[in-house]
């Protein structure tokens, strides 16, 4: 296993970035197994964090190392601050397009990641289960598949938001700034259900999507509306509840259901 910390120039964002990126390049030696040989080109799970996050996150709060290792996939973990991946047009900071252009087309040129749309999947947790969710769909020729955990679809809250309003994680003027204009939200390329009916209404070939929240947690009603949203459209989709609320115990387990969703069994058992 290789764990790379890397800086690089965004255009996207006209500044230095950080991203973590795991590769699984040795397995390990497994006294009567066969060798198992690196699967190069590697499939690749681009994997968000969420809010007040970063690109360490996952690393420190799971055990996506040895998940990628198990299954022999390259994990990206770019960083997007609190920008729900939205791109800010106001400032030309344009996260949206990194998360779904520039940091697949950076990570492709430096490390050996396949290219093909099955072998590409993006998933996250809180903000960055709406990320991989609206990212997904808003660029469904590179992304095969979604993986979406406690997913923070606030669409419908933000648009019928006043600056009255209270709110225990940031101000009004934060949501405008990030959502753009309250009463033009729903509809908009920021809102996935309408993404999710786009597609439908095209035709469009759609991601494969996993959904899970936990019973407990206070994400619980957004994440069942939009479950419902995917029965309305018939866009065929796995969701799951079940007992956990919005922290690390739950992340992790799912996070490992999400990937033998995604990979199949592991490759090599877990040692230890």
């Amino acid at each position: 296993m290789a764990i790379f910390h890397v800086e690089y120039f965004s255009n996207a964002l006209r500044r230095v970035m950080p991203l973590t990126v795991l590769l699984p390049v040795e397995a390990p030696d497994i006294p009567g197994m066969p060798p198992q040989p690196s699967p190069i080109p590697f499939r690749t799970l681009y994997l968000l964090h969420g809010y007040s996050g970063s690109h360490r996150d996952w690393l420190h709060g799971s055990r996506i190392d040895m998940l990628s290792r198990l299954h022999r996939v390259a994990v990206v973990m770019p960083s997007s601050e609190n920008s729900f991946y939205l791109d800010d047009e106001v400032r030309g900071a344009m996260y949206g397009k990194m998360t779904g252009e520039e940091i697949v087309s950076f990570t492709r040129t430096v490390f050996p990641l396949s290219d093909k749309r099955g072998d590409t999947a993006i998933a996250g947790l809180s903000m960055g289960g709406f990320g991989a969710m609206r990212t997904g769909l808003r660029y469904p020729e590179t992304f095969g598949s979604i993986v979406a955990l406690s997913s923070a679809f606030i669409m419908d809250m933000v648009d019928a938001m006043k600056p009255e309003d209270p709110n225990p994680i940031a101000p009004y003027s934060y949501y405008r700034h990030t959502f753009g204009e309250m009463g033009q939200v729903l509809g908009s390329d920021r809102d996935p259900k309408a993404l999710a009916r786009r597609l439908v209404e095209a035709d469009a070939a759609l991601p494969r999507i996993y959904m899970a929240c936990g019973a407990e947690d206070f994400l619980i009603e957004s994440n069942r509306s939009f479950h419902a949203h995917l029965e309305t459209l018939g866009v065929p989709h796995d969701y799951t509840e079940g007992t956990g609320v919005h922290d690390w115990v739950y992340w992790d387990a799912h996070i490992e259901r999400a990937m033998e969703w995604l990979y199949g069994k592991p490759l090599v058992p877990q040692m230890g």
